[in-house]
Order: structure tokens, then C-alpha cells, then sequence
């Protein structure tokens, strides 16, 4: 047994721990569990597989990741929940593995920043530099964008999908997908112009800020009906490169798009 694991941890023969990785007092780690360099994992955590954790992660105390999903249509199949590198995983988090009935596996990617008690449900797909707040939860199947930023105690009903550079208000309850770079707030959750702090802070110029600013109101404040919304972005993309994230996201949008 590695130095950097307590002696009181429980780690399954068939799990595969990289020498470098920690392992706090009181933490289970079952079979089919793989982690991969640097990720240190803090005391009373539970791990179930099958699930892959990348290199560099943090995980704090009592979080639960990789136990089946709260599907009850879920018997027993073996699905995997994946998370990547560079992760913040803090307090009392829930990470369940996917269901045969979606793609079989929950992911998550690099360098997100998860505050305590966040739940993701099965087959969701997290992608990277997201912020999720405390207490933050989604349902299954739901798909979060690069660099979203969820407020605390935000809900996401199932198969929602989110666009990348947004955020949302406390307390917001989402049934409808959010497109790229919008601010959402309430129950159920409406858009409040873009995000254009976290723009800014992420190097976008003044210019594409003001063309960002363009869409939007043609997508929500021009009285254009949403087809109508749709042929004047893909006109608006000659300005700034940047609104095509906005026509690919409503090209692809299922559930429809909050309003």
C-alpha cells in the first residue's frame, strides 16, 4: 500500500491507483475504479466503477462519484462515469454512472470548478472551465457547455442543453436550453442579456462584445420569431466569428430555447 494513503482508506485489489495519487482517512474505493496521476481524494469519499478519474484532480471530503444512477429503469448494467483532469470536486457531491437508455457514461471534462453538494445525474455531459455553485443540480441527460457558470442552487430539468459563456441567477430553475453567452435568472428561468463580464474576463474584444450584444436582440428583443432570429445570425456571422457558436446551438436544440 502507498505511502499516501491512510491507513483506515478501503481500496478494492481490482481498483487501479497511480503511486502518486492520496487517499484520506475513511475513504472506499471499489473495484473497477481507475485514477490517474497527482489526484488527491480527500476523507470519507466513496468511489464506485466503473469510473475513470483523470490526472490532478481534487476531490473533498464525503462526495459520492461513480454510484449507480437514481434511474429506476437502471438494472444493473455496467456504465461508466469519466471525469477528466484538473478538476475541483468539492463537499458532499453526487456524480452518478449513465444508463444503457442514453450513452452508457456521465462525463465530465478538465479544469471544472464544482462548489459542494453539486449533483449530476446520469448521462449527463459536463464539458470544461465550467463553475458550478453550490447546491447546483442537474437532471439526467443534461449537457453543459465550456466555461457555463451555474448560481447556486440552480435546477436543470432533463435533456436541457446550455450553452458555452453563460450564466445564471441563484436560485434559477431551467426547463428549456440556454444558448450560448445569455444570463438566465427565475423559476422558470428567462433571459437577462449576455454574460458580458465573464466575456470580457475571458479575452473577448469590445467589438465582439457590442456584435454579441447585436444577436442577442435579434434573437429577443426585435419581435423576430425564431426562424426569423435564426437568418439574421447566420448574416451577422460575416461581423464576428463568435455568433456562429449561437447558430450551431439553436441549429441543434431539442427542448427549445428559454424566453
Amino acid at each position: 500500500m502507498s505511502g499516501n494513503i491512510h491507513p483506515t482508506a478501503i481500496i478494492d485489489t481490482r481498483a487501479e491507483l497511480d503511486s502518486s495519487v492520496e487517499v484520506g482517512a475513511y475513504t472506499v474505493i471499489g473495484p473497477n475504479v481507475r485514477i490517474d496521476a497527482g489526484t488527491r481524494i480527500g476523507s470519507h469519499v466513496v468511489l464506485q466503477g466503473p469510473t475513470t478519474i483523470g490526472k490532478n484532480n481534487q476531490i473533498f471530503q464525503f462526495s459520492s462519484l461513480g454510484e449507480v444512477p437514481q434511474d429506476k429503469k437502471y438494472k444493473g448494467e455496467p456504465t461508466t462515469l469519466e471525469i477528466g483532469d484538473n478538476n475541483t470536486i468539492r463537499e458532499c457531491c453526487t456524480f452518478n454512472r449513465g444508463t444503457v437508455q442514453d450513452k452508457g457514461v456521465t462525463k465530465i471534462g478538465n479544469d471544472n470548478w464544482i462548489m459542494a453538494y453539486v449533483h449530476i445525474a446520469h448521462d449527463c455531459t459536463i464539458g470544461n472551465h465550467t463553475i458550478f455553485a453550490n447546491n447546483a443540480s442537474l437532471a439526467g441527460h443534461v449537457d453543459i457547455h465550456d466555461y457555463a457558470i451555474l448560481g447556486g442552487f440552480t435546477l436543470i430539468h432533463q435533456f436541457c442543453k446550455i450553452g458555452q459563456h453563460i450564466i445564471t441567477a441563484v436560485g434559477s430553475v431551467v426547463f428549456k436550453d440556454i444558448p450560448p453567452f445569455v444570463t438566465a435568472a427565475g423559476y422558470d428561468a428567462k433571459p437577462h442579456g449576455i454574460n458580458s463580464e465573464g466575456l470580457k474576463r475571458r479575452g473577448f474584444t469590445a467589438d465582439e462584445i457590442t456584435q454579441i450584444k447585436r444577436a442577442y436582440k435579434a434573437l429577443y428583443r426585435n419581435g423576430n420569431t425564431l426562424e426569423e432570429a435564426k437568418a439574421e445570425l447566420v448574416k451577422m456571422q460575416a461581423a464576428c466569428d463568435k455568433i456562429q457558436l449561437l447558430t450551431d446551438f439553436l441549429a441543434t436544440s431539442e427542448r427549445g430555447i428559454i424566453r
